[in-house]
């Protein structure tokens, strides 16, 4: 999937609610040492792998320059992540929700969840 260095620009657009330049990318990413062009880098590879886009553009001095977005939520990376992985056997989905489940302890979010499956069941 993503590399390190991938995930954290990733992470990055994530916490932000806007999208952001790659100037406003290596600005905030205060305690990385990425040179400008290894950041430019990272944007084109996850954009071939679809993970962000061009959001539109911002006026950055006298140029224009491209904005980015994430094309998926965390939750939603998360889900691929675990699905794409080569251990994921989907046999074993119930065995992995009985686990989460089991560690839960918050009546709320077992509601939530319970709902969820609820709404899902409907729409197929």
């Amino acid at each position: 999937m993503l590399t390190k260095s991938e995930e954290q620009i990733v992470e990055l657009l994530w916490n932000f609610d806007e999208p952001l330049t790659s100037s406003e990318i290596i600005r905030n990413s205060v305690d990385k040492t990425w040179k400008d062009s290894y950041v430019h880098l990272l944007i084109n590879s996850l954009m071939e792998k679809g993970m962000i886009e061009v959001a539109g553009f911002k006026k950055a001095t006298k140029n224009y320059a491209r904005t980015f977005k994430p094309t998926m939520s965390r939750e939603e990376y998360l889900v691929l992540s675990l699905t794409k992985s080569k251990n994921y056997d989907k046999a074993q989905m119930p065995v992995f929700f009985k686990a989460f489940i089991g560690e839960t302890t918050d009546l709320k979010l077992l509601n939530e969840l319970e709902e969820v499956i609820k709404s899902r069941k409907a729409e197929l």
